[in-house]
């Protein structure tokens, strides 16, 4: 049985007419065999120019590092017999951080002669191979010592016919577990803290007859995992030791080593090693311990393996974190990295490396969970986080519910050891604006209230926009989320119906709505500051709405209107969300165009075929169900010019245009996103209040969703609406923005419920047929809804990292999320 890792490299060894070729065929695929033959014929048409090796072995190369980087067992059938061949593999396996593995057929020479014989295309004499079977001899003791892994001889034919592959997962890969986990970082010999948390996530300690906690159990079956680094500094380095290592052994928890438990192993086994940074203190601690321990504890820390990838690979696990090309590989480097990080070979003022931050060039699928770098607080970037949040330092112990995401932590009872510098963090980068790979690219982002993947492609879409319209990121605060439809209504001749909105809710466990008139204009957002410093107005996609000449004006007059609310809300900026009237005040060009001219061509044709059917039927032709069609056709083109004209009214500059305010979303460090909406609406109705001209109301509705008669009577009030040709409601949870189910997620902040007349803008004048009502009802809303939730999250947390004066790179990456989000694919007309 030949055991060879799933990812490696695999190096054929022997003879010519040794078999190589026939063994690879048995055993490999035909694409995962790189033959030298194959590319000396590939670069010279002849698989026997020898002088064509040097190119042949190049491409052969080339072609294998790019198999390895994708993750794709990679064999190679050659004589590799000279050492400096082999050497060319071991530097390709190094490269892409696999282990190399060395296969020997191993025949007698008269039988490779005999072999090669019978072979027309082998014109060479036997002393060639002899020489071979004599270069053969001396490669047998230099494999191993070159760097191969594993060297597997295989001597005799009936030994290579009768070997069998079988294929090793490498120590890192535990791909098959699925957790729960409960992921701890750094503990230092913190054991009290380690106690406290393990209790507080749950698990029940095991201790021994002197008391002390030995393993950990925990009624749902969850495994623990420790980022390392376990040891010095902290009060009880062999406790921590104790408990880990039992839990380990009773299959309750994995780890991964930590520098320290390196630096530690390594003064256990003699080495010399400076005695720093806690260290002499968990010497001190050992000393104490039966010798037993010491030696269990050094066979444990050498057995650690430098990281692991879990959960199918959407979970990998490190003590300094690990790059995407890292992740399921084995190499010295990759260790290196899994324990110490990458530095940029300077020191900082402190005398500490300066570490580079691979984070922040994170884009990889896989959560990347770690610790080594103490930081105040564990914040999600780039889809990693570390969780050493300083227990020893007088900070907390932290741990990561996984595939929950929930943090939790245990608050260090003192201050057991004084940093050399402050605690860092993700914010301590210097805030110079924005950098260009925080929105390039494939980016995962956790954003406190779920999490969201920004594909490569939407991001390009997104700068296209930002980088050629959108205003400047740092007035840039926010953008409007999309909103989702009601379920399609079953009650007759509607498509939404405000009995289905309220439905809609109440599943969430909203048992109090707010109906709000849904003005028919474009969305608007306003920022206005008591300087007049940074006001601004724009579009959903962070466009200026208006050019200098009718903003400027437009803003003097909110910022009037607001002022008391600036001394009142003490605040020095306000942002509010809006719609600007009429629609055709930005969309003039959009109405004629795509409107206006369906309502024309209906208007001129359909009169001209009544008319023509009037005088076929004075002939005594039976053309009474075409005349139908065509009187309903017209009625609908009616109902459509009347639709989209009721949103038109003319303007000159501002005269004719008003906003109307809905909600004031934040000020200087601050969110108002959790007031409910009652606050909201007031303070839109004292700016209308203030300057009538300029503002306009929003009516609304209080409904008890427990309460037939209050939804009848909302009902009512939908239809006198619409009637009227409004466009509709929103129906929101009554308490907020911000509100969640009970579960904790994020509830629809707002779905809307069009009305029967305005719905023929959005899906054409005969939308209200039976026959295409029934295939609208079919309408697929779970995409637009998900998209809606997510775009709302993402502008909860920016506008809340705002308020905590996170730096503009850290708001506006959510933002730029948002925009990125709408180049999905869905459907326009929901």
């Amino acid at each position: 049985m030949i055991d060879i890792p799933e990812l490696s490299l695999v190096a054929l060894v022997g003879i010519s007419g040794s078999g190589k070729s026939t063994f690879a065929r048995k055993h490999w695929k035909p694409t995962q065999v790189l033959s030298s033959d194959f590319f000396r014929g590939l670069v010279a048409d002849d698989e026997n120019d020898q002088s064509a090796s040097g190119d042949a072995f190049e491409v052969l190369h080339y072609v294998a590092g790019k198999r390895l980087a994708a993750g794709r067992l990679t064999v190679i059938d050659a004589t590799n017999l000279q050492s400096h061949a082999r050497a060319g593999l071991i530097t390709v396996a190094r490269e892409h951080d696999v282990l190399p593995v060395a296969v020997v057929l191993d025949v007698p020479e008269t039988l490779a002669w005999e072999r090669t014989q019978a072979r027309p295309d082998r014109t060479f004499g036997r002393q060639v191979i002899t020489r071979m079977h004599r270069d053969l001899r001396r490669t047998l003791g230099q494999l191993a010592r070159e760097g191969f892994r594993k060297v597997h001889v295989l001597r005799g034919v009936e030994e290579i016919e009768a070997a069998e592959i079988r294929y090793e997962k490498l120590f890192n890969d535990r791909r098959d577990e699925h957790g729960p986990f409960d992921i701890v970082g750094d503990v230092h010999g913190c054991r009290a803290e380690l106690e406290t948390l393990l209790e507080k996530l749950g698990w029940t300690l095991v201790r021994d007859e002197a008391g002390r906690p030995v393993d950990a159990l925990h009624p749902e079956g969850r495994t623990a995992v420790f980022v390392g680094d376990l040891v010095d500094r902290g009060p009880d380095s062999p406790g921590v030791l104790r408990l880990v290592m039992g839990m380990v052994a009773a299959g309750h928890a994995i780890c991964v080593p930590g520098n320290h438990e390196q630096k530690l192993a390594r003064k256990l086994n003699g080495r010399n090693v400076q005695l720093t940074h806690g260290l002499p203190e968990t010497l001190e601690q050992l000393a104490a311990e039966p010798e037993e321990f010491v030696r269990e504890v050094r066979t444990f820390i050498e057995g650690l393996v430098s990281h692991y990838v879990l959960d199918d690979g959407r979970l990998v696990v490190a003590h300094a974190g690990l790059k995407e090309a890292y992740q399921g590989r084995a190499s010295g480097r990759v260790r290196s990295f899994a324990l110490y990080g990458e530095t940029t070979g300077e020191t900082d003022e402190y005398g500490l490396p300066v570490r580079y931050p691979w984070a922040q060039d994170y884009r990889g699928s896989a959560a990347v969970v770690y610790g080594h770098v103490p930081t105040p607080k564990a914040e999600w970037l780039n889809n990693t986080i570390c969780l050493d949040t300083g227990c020893v330092f007088g900070g907390a112990l932290t741990s990561l519910r996984w595939p929950e995401r929930e943090l939790v932590a245990t608050p260090a009872a003192k201050e057991y050891y004084a940093p050399v510098r402050p605690l860092i963090t993700a914010e301590s980068r210097p805030d110079q604006g924005l950098d260009i790979r925080d929105v390039t690219g494939r980016r995962h982002l956790d954003f406190g209230y779920g999490q969201v993947t920004v594909p490569a492609e939407n991001a390009a879409a997104a700068l296209e926009v930002m980088g050629r319209f959108a205003l400047d990121p740092d007035t840039l605060i926010w953008l409007p989320p999309t909103m989702a439809p009601c379920t399609s209504s079953t009650v007759e001749g509607f498509l939404e119906h405000p009995s289905s909105a309220f439905a809609d809710l109440r599943a969430a466990g909203v048992d109090r709505v707010v109906c709000e008139e849904k003005h028919m204009g474009s969305r608007a957002v306003v920022r206005v500051s008591a300087s007049g410093e940074g006001d601004a107005l724009w579009t959903r996609t962070g466009r200026p709405f208006f050019g200098p000449e009718l903003a400027g004006p437009l803003l003097d007059r909110v910022r009037e209107a607001a002022r008391p609310l600036f001394a009142e809300l003490g605040t020095g900026w306000l942002l509010f969300d809006a719609e600007l009237l009429p629609w055709s005040a930005k969309a003039g060009g959009l109405i004629r165009d795509h409107y206006a001219s369906v309502g024309a061509a209906g208007r001129a044709a359909l009169p001209v075929a009544r008319d023509v059917l009037a005088r076929v039927a004075a002939r005594g032709l039976d053309v009474a169900g075409l005349r139908e069609r065509v009187e309903l056709r017209s009625a609908e083109i009616a109902g459509y010019t009347s639709a989209y004209l009721s949103y038109v009214r003319p303007t000159e500059g501002l005269a004719g245009v008003t906003l109307a305010p809905f909600a004031l979303l934040a000020g200087a460090d601050v969110s108002y996103m959790r007031k409910d909406h009652d606050w909201h609406l007031a303070i839109a109705d004292r700016l209308a209040a203030a300057d009538p001209e300029l503002f306009t109301t929003t009516r609304r509705k209080i409904v008890d969703l427990s309460d037939p008669v209050s939804e009848a009577e909302a009902t009512a009030w939908w239809l006198d609406l619409t009637s009227a040709g409004g466009e509709g409601m929103v129906v929101k949870p009554h308490a907020g923005l911000g509100v969640t189910d009970a579960r904790g997620r994020l509830v629809q902040p707002g779905v809307k419920c069009r009305g029967r007349e305005y719905l023929r803008i959005i899906y054409g004048p005969e939308y209200t047929r039976p026959e295409q009502l029934d295939r609208l009802r079919q309408r697929n809303l779970g995409r637009k809804r998900s998209l809606a939730l997510r775009e709302h999250g993402l502008g909860l947390a920016a506008l809340d990292r705002l308020a905590e004066g996170a730096p503009a790179w850290r708001v506006h990456e959510l933002v730029f999320a948002i925009l990125a989000a709408e180049s999905e694919p869905v459907d326009p007309r929901l």
